[in-house]
């Protein structure tokens, strides 16, 4: 009998092949054939998944999500009890940032996208439908928070929920570059959250 192919395990060792290659090389380094040989398949079975690098990139980019997503999800469902929506706000806060091998190859992709996103509308999308949804969870935090009296009443949570994300954003980009250790980087996220909340 022929062998049975996953074809979700088979489109997602692509995805993960064409992260560790943007990882070292950036998206532009990338090309279907070297996807292909990093993944262990042949060219013409990567074709029969994605037919260019655009199909490729944006099945990827929602993969990465994905699995970004399942990673906060896990690390918070791993709390005990009702968490505070300060320690909801830490925990996923810790988990954006390139603190381990893992999250840092995920950034090095996601920054790999951002800069390819600026001019690709389809890779933009993810971002645009991303972002929203992050925004509108970390300002039910912040609402929370208020409603219990831990944060001012006077804080806009959508504002602060936007300041968190670009906190983030840009404490990655110097973790990455190793202008600030990721010890540095929780520092900070910690200094924010106290100013926060009361």
């Amino acid at each position: 009998m022929p062998k049975r192919v996953d074809h979700d395990e088979r489109r997602h060792r692509i995805a993960e092949a064409l992260w560790r290659i943007a990882s070292e090389r950036g998206l532009d380094g990338a090309s279907l054939r070297d996807v292909a040989a990093e993944a262990g398949i042949s060219l013409g079975q990567l074709q029969h998944y994605f037919r260019t690098k655009d199909d490729m990139l944006v099945f990827a980019l929602g993969h990465i999500s994905e699995l970004a997503a399942r990673r906060i999800g896990a690390r918070v469902g791993s709390l005990a009890g009702d968490p505070s929506p300060r320690t909801l706000l830490r925990e996923t806060l810790a988990e954006m940032l390139p603190l381990d091998d893992k999250s840092r190859t995920g950034q090095l992709v996601q920054i790999a996208y951002f800069v390819r996103a600026v001019h690709d509308e389809r890779l933009r999308r993810h971002a645009k439908e991303g972002i929203p949804a992050l925004r509108e969870f970390f300002a039910a935090q912040i609402r929370r928070a208020t409603e219990g009296g831990d944060i001012a009443a006077d804080r806009d949570p959508d504002t602060e929920a936007m300041l968190l994300i670009s906190l983030v954003d840009g404490l990655t980009g110097y973790v990455l570059l190793d202008v600030l250790p990721g010890e540095e980087a929780m520092r900070l996220v910690d200094a924010h959250l106290d100013r926060l909340f009361t």
